[in-house]
């Protein structure tokens, strides 16, 4: 019942920034742990964020944040590397359940 909305994606070149929004349908902050992640081509989705930790590859770089009022999850991308190019997915984990957005492309060109 859960319905998350990414948007922000798109080409950027090296250095630049992007912001990413995830959308939900209704507000779940409260009750659903939120996060990040990314699948590169060939590769396996791997987190970028949760309400704790970074990536390795991100810290200090991107960020997260949230605004109750519109229901929407954001990630901060500064300093963007082509090795950042994937396709980003935000998700909510409520009562045991995942549920993901459709996912955005970024693309970091050098």
């Amino acid at each position: 019942q859960v319905q998350l909305v990414e948007s922000g994606g798109g080409s950027v070149q090296t250095g630049g920034s992007l912001k990413l929004s995830c959308a939900a349908s209704e507000y779940i902050f409260s009750t659903c742990a939120m996060g990040w992640y990314r699948q590169a081509p060939g590769k396996e989705r791997e987190l970028v964020s949760d309400i704790r930790t970074y990536a390795d590859s991100v810290k200090g770089r991107f960020t997260v944040s949230q605004d109750n009022f519109k229901n929407t999850l954001y990630l901060q991308m500064n300093s963007l590397k082509t090795e950042d190019t994937a396709v980003y997915y935000c998700a909510a984990l409520c009562r045991g359940v995942t549920y993901w957005g459709q996912g955005t492309q970024v693309t970091v060109s050098s």
